[in-house]
């Protein structure tokens, strides 16, 4: 018997375009009948043709992703386990940095992925309807990581709520003092503006929750990194009234906090306690308390998204909504004057 897709699909009794399916695993076969078709095209030497696949399906058999950073931790993690998820399905992957307007200006400008994409992933740009709008015209299914994409499929994290849980955990443990560090973004940054603010609006809500007056100096804005992280830390210790604690929106910020503390002799959590957000993989080895928003699932579950608009007829699933889990750690504490003694009844 020859080995042709007919001869692979005749001996596994299923369809040719079910073997098309089960030879580039994609979503929509099982298991079972994908080992088979696999095994048999194996026995016979059947190897399919790239391009008479893609021919015939009408596919380019690549995925783009759209990206503002290719530098940071959580891009990296969110590229990677996307990445896997695509590679299993056979896709290949066209890689876009957009760090500035004009680089995102350029990309959604005309028709610049027709004939080479299936679909696009986008992590953390916040596109506009226009720019939707251009994609839609190439017929390109979207699936959006860390906002709302109307006719697309997103994921994203309650940081609004994360950032209450997070200070919330502070108030429990008595502090009243409480800083917030968030991220400062370029006036040219491409980088969606959504979770750094709804953080800091999570923390304003929990200290209105708890009675506590807003205090403008204790809300310190710098860059994403530990050197951002640093500088701010080294504002607040200025302040009229230092803090007793600081919710960080990043963990590499956080880290930077700690190197600021540690260098100015102050104890953590004796003195100050830290908790950050992302829970990083340093996180643990620090020992900093965090907020764990599932940064490899968001990048799984986004490209899995993507990749069922592309192979069904179903439409879009509704939005993913994450919820932050709290990772208690050694770098928070009840304040130095509550410490041994029964603290408040923790917040609802």
């Amino acid at each position: 018997m020859s080995s042709t897709v007919d001869a692979v699909a005749e001996l596994a009794g299923v369809s040719v375009s079910t073997v098309s399916r089960a030879l580039r695993n994609v979503p929509g076969v099982s298991l079972e009948t994908r080992k088979r078709v696999q095994d048999i095209a194996r026995d016979i030497g059947y190897v399919p043709s790239l391009a008479g696949s893609r021919l015939a399906t009408g596919r380019t058999g690549a995925i783009a992703i759209v990206t503002p950073n290719l530098s940071k931790w959580f891009f990296g993690q969110v590229l990677a386990s996307a990445g896997r998820v695509l590679r299993e399905a056979g896709f290949d992957v066209l890689l876009y940095e957009v760090a500035d307007t004009r680089a995102r200006e350029r990309f959604f400008a005309g028709s610049s992925l027709t004939g080479r994409a299936d679909g696009v992933l986008i992590f953390a740009l916040q596109p506009t309807p226009e720019e939707l709008a251009t994609l839609a015209a190439q017929n390109l299914p979207v699936s959006v990581l860390g906002s709302e994409a109307p006719g697309g499929s997103g994921v994203r994290v309650d940081d609004q709520t994360a950032g209450r849980a997070a200070v919330r955990h502070l108030l429990n443990l008595g502090h009243e003092r409480i800083a917030f560090i968030g991220i400062r973004q370029a006036a040219d940054s491409t980088l969606g503006g959504v979770p750094p603010a709804s953080r800091l609006r999570g923390y304003r809500d929990a200290l209105a929750e708890a009675g506590f007056d807003r205090v403008q100096e204790h809300e310190v804005h710098e860059e994403n990194s530990a050197n951002g992280g640093s500088a701010a830390m080294a504002r607040l210790l200025c302040a009229e009234v230092p803090p007793t604690a600081v919710f960080v929106a990043s963990d590499e910020m956080a880290f930077g906090v700690l190197r600021t503390l540690k260098a100015a002799g102050i104890e953590v959590p004796g003195d100050m306690s830290v908790i950050g957000f992302d829970n990083h993989e340093l996180a643990e080895i620090l020992d900093l308390t965090t907020m764990d928003h599932s940064v490899a699932l968001q990048g799984s579950e986004t490209a899995r998204r993507l990749l069922a608009l592309i192979t069904s007829d179903a439409g879009a699933e509704p939005d993913l909504v994450l919820t932050a889990q709290l990772i208690v750690r050694g770098s928070t504490a009840p304040p130095r004057p509550l410490r041994g003694r029964q603290t408040a009844t923790p917040l609802a």
